[in-house]
């Protein structure tokens, strides 16, 4: 029997399965009975591959099951299925057509597998989202504060004290997590080498991005979406864009490459090259991030601490 191909589209409540070529789709629970019936479905079907999206967190608990039963798998970014459906002509949006549309995208793309973390791996992605979760909270009850009065006031300073003393114990169970597991403690201390990153960037990196390292120079960026896209036609040379990637290790490498220009001999010497040469503050920032993850997917590839005079770190193509 030929091997098919699967889409589940992950909601709150449901799963929507849709198996391509075939007008077959079946809807389940997502709970623990509705995921189990869903992989006794698949596996019936002799499944090679079952394509869902990236949405955060909400996948995670599915993903995770299929591995441990032997079904392939690929987590796909959403944005790239829907230009998919669109270049495929399917303009509609419902869990049903989704799920359809992602079978059809495994079939046609072959996207890569995905690898499963070791449990180790899972527990400290876990606490790093839970860590990120707080920290927003905490921003929007600060930006709360500002016009709160009375008795309000007083339950937002306390939910404030709260988070803050939840986030500290949050950073000392990452701690924790990294310094007991020998798989992180050099790549942590490597990380921790290079001005500009922080406990938070080092831990975000080691959760979010375990592919560090691996990777080629081209490869890394892509992933993380810090690679500039180019937008010619003919003569013309449009502005070069970055796309995509994952929004998490995006948002800590921002930071990290800010106070890179400022702290870090080398970003800061290529940052204000970029100025001197006409970029904007915007683009010369973006190319600084791309520039410090290079570096960083080189180190950690080389086993090797930072050092100011090795500038250039390539990695294999």
């Amino acid at each position: 029997m030929d091997k098919v191909y699967a889409g589940v589209d992950v909601g709150k409540a449901t799963l929507e399965v849709g198996i391509y070529g075939e007008r077959w789709v079946g809807q389940y629970n997502y709970d623990v009975a509705g995921v189990a019936q869903l992989i006794g479905a698949v596996q019936g079907r002799e499944v090679g591959l079952v394509v869902v999206e990236a949405t955060g967190d909400l996948e995670r608990r599915l993903v995770t099951a299929l591995v441990v039963a032997g079904v392939p798998v690929a987590v796909v970014n959403p944005q790239r299925v829907r230009y998919f459906a669109r270049a495929d002509g399917q303009l509609a949006k419902t869990d049903r057509l989704d799920a359809q549309v992602l079978a059809k995208f495994g079939w046609a793309m072959q996207p890569t597998l995905y690898e499963a973390q070791s449990a180790e791996g899972e527990e400290l992605s876990a606490v790093v989202t839970r860590r990120k979760q707080l920290v927003e909270m905490l921003a929007a009850e600060k930006n709360r504060l500002n016009t709160a009065t009375g008795s309000v006031r007083r339950q937002v300073e306390a939910h404030i004290r709260w988070l803050e003393e939840e986030v500290k114990a949050l950073d000392e169970a990452i701690s924790h997590l990294i310094q007991t597991a020998p798989q992180w403690q050099e790549r942590d201390a490597l990380l921790h080498s290079v001005p500009g990153v922080g406990a938070v960037t080092a831990s975000t990196l080691l959760a979010e991005l375990p592919e560090l390292g691996t990777l080629s120079r081209q490869k890394v960026a892509a992933l993380v979406g810090v690679a500039p896209i180019n937008h010619d036609s003919g003569r013309r040379r449009g502005e070069r864009h970055i796309l995509g990637g994952r929004a998490t290790v995006r948002r800590v490498l921002y930071m990290a490459a800010l106070t890179a220009t400022r702290v870090n001999p080398v970003i800061r010497s290529f940052y204000q090259r970029l100025l001197a040469a006409g970029k904007c503050k915007k683009v010369a920032l973006t190319a600084c991030m791309r520039k410090l993850l290079v570096i960083l997917n080189a180190m950690l590839r080389d086993h090797r601490r930072w050092n100011p005079d090795l500038t250039l770190m390539p990695s294999p193509a």
